[in-house]
């Protein structure tokens, strides 16, 4: 069976408008969160990490009827397929596989109060809800029409993606994959949703927001963003001479099969993933999902130590960008291709690893060579999604 292999790939984050962006904040360490005002809750404010550019308007053509959401996915999969030249496939045999948590739920918000109002009830009011817009209007955007799947797996919704991008991959049904997340989720739905569990940060303060592996903090900073991949087999990419940045080693994903709002708090359905997805390799770091959130932090140390001890470092960049729910994963993917290129580490901010002085965390970067990563994800659906991203 031949390798998977990525060609291409693009990113919106905050902060972060292409590869090389990323990869300053990455190897330096930089906080890119700021505060989201409530006008209408003047008392209520957050802090967040906020994206600047609309997407209204992308390589010249209007997307202003399209969720924001989709638009930054849009946005994103034009930048991977430019890097990966995919234009050198057939259409109808190139995949779109994305993923997503809140899906429209800005535009939902919006609306909302207008959908008893046929009058005023906006012409594109179905699209808004048929989360398969987003799959749909990528294909659009960069000119396909094979396969197109949604995938709403929660928070490992792009690891996700990848896992049936490779299987589509895998079984010869296509030739090239465009796969990934997106989530533009800042409204109020979400912040109520999540201040209501009490896991969302409500600190004011930037630097004491949303802090991984930290036993003094509590809750994550949401965020918005897009992380797009190309997949294809590695002898079509060689054989166009392109540019391959890794290999889709191994990706394994589950659901705990809780209850609604339950997860497993022991960490034992995460820790047979975890180790599954790794085999026999010992990773060069992990890539984790630490948040802020007592239990995954918790969880991701356990799966560490009962694997590890600790001989192998981990780290987090969600002090950096925030926790972009659907998008994470292939954020998390993008950032460890960096890595790899570029030989170094990023470091784990914000935090001094209270309570955590076990954990071999990255405290600041750290340039070495890389030769694989594990990436960690936990969907609040009960989802667990590890992948095992190597070189060549």
């Amino acid at each position: 069976m031949d390798d998977i292999v990525i060609t291409g790939y693009g990113i919106k984050a905050p902060g972060v408008v292409d590869e090389f962006s990323f990869f300053n904040v990455l190897n330096k360490g930089i906080c890119t969160q700021s505060i989201l005002k409530n006008d209408n809750q003047p008392h209520s404010s957050i802090v967040a990490g906020l994206i600047e550019d609309d997407f209204l308007d992308i390589s010249g053509v209007n997307y202003r009827r399209y969720p924001r959401s989709v638009r930054m996915a849009i946005a994103a999969a034009m930048d991977a397929s430019e890097m990966s030249n995919l234009d050198y496939f057939k259409p109808h045999r190139v995949a779109v596989v994305m993923g997503t948590s809140a899906g429209a739920i800005l535009e939902i918000e919006k609306y909302a109060i207008d959908g008893f109002d046929f009058k005023k009830f906006p012409i594109h009011g179905v699209s808004i809800v048929d989360t398969h817009t987003l799959s749909g209007s990528v294909a659009e955007a960069i000119g396909t029409c094979g396969t197109a799947f949604t995938v709403t797996t929660g928070c490992t919704a792009s690891i996700d993606a990848v896992m049936i991008g490779k299987q589509l991959l895998e079984s010869g049904s296509v030739d090239a994959c465009i796969v990934g997340g997106t989530d533009a989720p800042l409204g109020q739905w979400t912040i109520n949703g999540f201040k209501k569990i009490r896991v969302l940060s409500t600190e004011t303060s930037i630097e004491k927001a949303g802090v991984p592996f930290s036993s003094e903090h509590r809750g994550f900073v949401l965020s918005e963003g897009a992380g797009v991949l190309v997949l294809e087999r590695k002898q079509s990419a060689q054989a166009r001479k392109q540019k391959i940045y890794g290999k889709i080693e191994r990706v394994v994903s589950r659901n705990e099969g809780q209850k609604l709002l339950s997860s497993d708090i022991t960490g034992r359905h995460m820790l047979e993933v975890f180790q599954e997805t790794l085999g026999n390799t010992i990773p060069s770091y992990v890539n984790s999902q630490a948040l802020g959130i007592e239990l995954n932090d918790q969880i991701e140390r356990f799966i560490l130590k009962e694997t590890f001890g600790s001989g192998v470092p981990i780290t987090s960049i969600k002090g950096m960008i925030g926790h972009a729910f659907g998008a994470m994963g292939a954020m998390q993917i993008i950032s460890s291709l960096l890595s790899m290129e570029y030989g170094f580490i990023p470091p784990t901010i914000k935090t001094s690893g209270e309570g955590f002085e076990d954990v071999p965390i990255v405290y600041e970067t750290r340039q070495q060579a890389v030769e694989s990563v594990c990436i960690t994800t936990h969907g609040g659906s009960g989802n667990n999604a590890c992948l095992l991203l190597t070189r060549t």
